[in-house]
């Protein structure tokens, strides 16, 4: 059985942050404020696989009430997502996600987030899509207020 999930995330950005998206730090002026570090793309990735196989949403499994997730690395949140969406006998197949932001360039950022959230999924980086695209300086990205993604994931029963 194949399931197929989607997620959505947005975090403000803000000075005297690091910018963490893919599981990677970027260079630049502003970071994305957050309990955790922010990350919009894993965010909206681990909403895409909790949904995909029913399972409620980040915020449920991972409360920002939570002291145990101040300031925790997303990329944790990711592997214990995958360890539940496991636990009910379901594995990745694919991600396609995409972030939306005026800067900084993420092109250049894409391959080596492919390959850090593929280390932490347990999948070959060929099946994780990231794009990045701008919002032609249009609503709250276009102003550079925040940054936002999206992601599909497709799991099947293993």
């Amino acid at each position: 059985m194949t399931r197929i999930g989607f997620g959505f995330d947005v975090h403000r950005l803000v000075p005297e942050r690091d910018l963490w998206l893919g599981g990677i730090k970027i260079e630049h002026e502003l970071g994305l404020l957050g309990h955790s570090d922010a990350d919009v793309l894993i965010h909206a990735i681990c909403d895409a696989l909790l949904g995909a196989a029913n399972m409620r949403d980040i915020g449920f499994h991972f409360p920002d009430t939570g002291a145990e997730f101040k300031n925790i690395d997303s990329k944790i949140l990711l592997r214990k997502t995958i360890g539940l969406i496991s636990e009910k006998g379901y594995k990745v197949g694919n991600i396609d996600a995409t972030v939306c932001a005026e800067r900084p360039k993420l092109n250049p950022h894409i391959p080596a987030m492919q390959v850090c959230l593929a280390e932490v999924m347990g999948i070959d980086p060929d099946n994780i899509s990231i794009k990045a695209t701008t919002t032609e300086r249009l609503g709250f990205t276009g102003r550079e207020e925040g940054i936002a993604a999206y992601a599909v994931a497709l799991i099947y029963k293993s």
